[in-house]
């Protein structure tokens, strides 16, 4: 999925089974990856494996593409 984000938005602190691959496509983001703060860049990517807690913070204007295996069905929209 593609994601954009305004400059100070939030990804509030959560966790999923699903293993999480997020992609910086464009801005600059503060990951929180189970205790861990990191600083990524437009061609930077991270994994979030399943159940860790995370999120992240937005700090200039950007956009993520994530992806998530198993898919998640809660954000998968019926035809």
């Amino acid at each position: 999925m593609k994601v954009r984000f305004e400059k100070g938005a939030i990804g509030a602190l959560h966790q999923h089974p699903h293993t999480q691959i997020s992609y910086v496509s464009a801005g600059k983001f503060r990951y929180h990856i189970d205790g861990v703060d990191s600083i990524l860049t437009a061609g930077d990517s991270c994994i979030i494996y399943s159940n860790l807690i995370h999120g992240c913070e937005c700090l200039e204007e950007g956009e993520l593409i994530d992806s998530f295996n198993p898919y998640r069905e809660d954000f998968v929209q019926s035809i």
